[in-house]
Order: structure tokens, then sequence, then C-alpha cells
């Protein structure tokens, strides 16, 4: 079984201070690594369709996190963008 991601455990590089859990930079961090979890689980279980339906709602609020943070700060969108290998 994978193991299970915590906002404590998000990298550095994502943080803006030590206790940093909410951030967007976080957030996209969060939801990247369980839409790879949710991807993972669909391919050995395809007819899950809840799982289905959360990887479609999860992918559509990491968009939503993405355009905010493309319309407030470029040049962390795209350090983001190219580390987490999110296609847009």
């Amino acid at each position: 079984m994978p193991k299970k991601t915590t906002k404590d455990t998000a990298p550095e590089s994502f943080k803006l201070h030590d206790n940093d859990t909410g951030s967007v930079e976080v957030q996209i961090w969060l939801l990247t690594d369980e839409i790879a979890e949710l991807q993972a689980h669909l391919a050995l279980h395809k007819k899950d369709f809840d799982a289905k339906r959360s990887l479609l709602k999860k992918v559509a609020r990491r968009r939503a996190f993405l355009k905010y943070l493309k319309s407030k700060k470029l040049s962390t969108y795209n350090t983001i963008s190219k580390s987490v290998s999110v296609k847009v």
C-alpha cells in the first residue's frame, strides 16, 4: 500500500515557511501526489467509478489552483509546473 502523504511532508521548495501547510504551492503538490495515487489505483481497478470521479474532481481543483497561481505569480507557476510535471 502506498505511503500516505501529509501536508508536513511537502518539499521545502514548495513551502513558503517552515509551518506552511495551506499555501497554493503546497496544495498543488498534495493534489498532484493524490492524483498519482488514484491513477495507480485505477490502473488496477478499472471499474471503480467512485475513484474515477474523485480523480476528476482533484484534477479540476488542481487546475483551478494552477490558474490562480498563473494569474498571481507567473514565475512560481513556471517553477511548479516544471517540477510536478503538470500538463495544463
